[in-house]
């Protein structure tokens, strides 16, 4: 099935496209373009964000503004992704979930791509209305939109893990 579906199939049923991807087989490359398109997605969400922040204060362009965000959303947040995955991964084994390193990582890359469409109306809801209680309110629904489906997908690995289905 295609990633666009995939997306759409994780907000009803997201143990099961887990369980999908996981039958797939481990694959790398798939776990790290999931990130990286998840990272793009996201560093578009910011750019209505900047321009507004770069048409009320002029101090810094909005050339620079992108550019840092390119810097993080590019180098820096894959980095720290794959370092919370393997954290994520440790604290599983502690509580006796049986998940792999590549679980863990399919798991967090694939919530983060899931979540993308929610991250770019979160963009521009905070480049239309700026900071305040609307946008607050819909970063909240991003963020549990993306623990729901992490823990669904890590509920599925552990599951398929064990032998047993989710």
């Amino acid at each position: 099935m295609s990633v666009s579906a995939d997306i759409w199939r994780s907000w009803r049923r997201p143990q099961r496209v887990m369980r999908d991807l996981l039958a797939q087989g481990q694959r790398e490359d798939r776990a790290l373009v999931f990130l990286m398109v998840a990272c793009g997605l996201i560093f578009l969400a910011q750019w209505p964000r900047l321009a507004r922040q770069a048409q009320l204060d002029a101090e810094v362009p909005l050339q620079a503004m992108i550019g840092g965000a390119l810097l993080g959303w590019f180098f820096f947040a894959p980095l720290i992704f794959y370092a919370l995955a393997a954290v994520l991964r440790l604290v599983l084994v502690a509580v006796r979930l049986p998940v792999s390193w590549y679980a863990a990582r399919l798991a967090l890359f694939w919530a983060l791509l899931a979540v993308s469409p929610l991250w770019l109306l979160h963009g521009m809801v905070a480049g239309l209305a700026g900071p305040g209680v609307l946008t607050a309110a819909v970063g909240l629904v991003v963020l549990g939109a993306f623990f729901w489906i992490l823990g669904a997908g890590l509920v599925a690995a552990a599951l398929e893990a064990r032998g047993r289905r989710a």
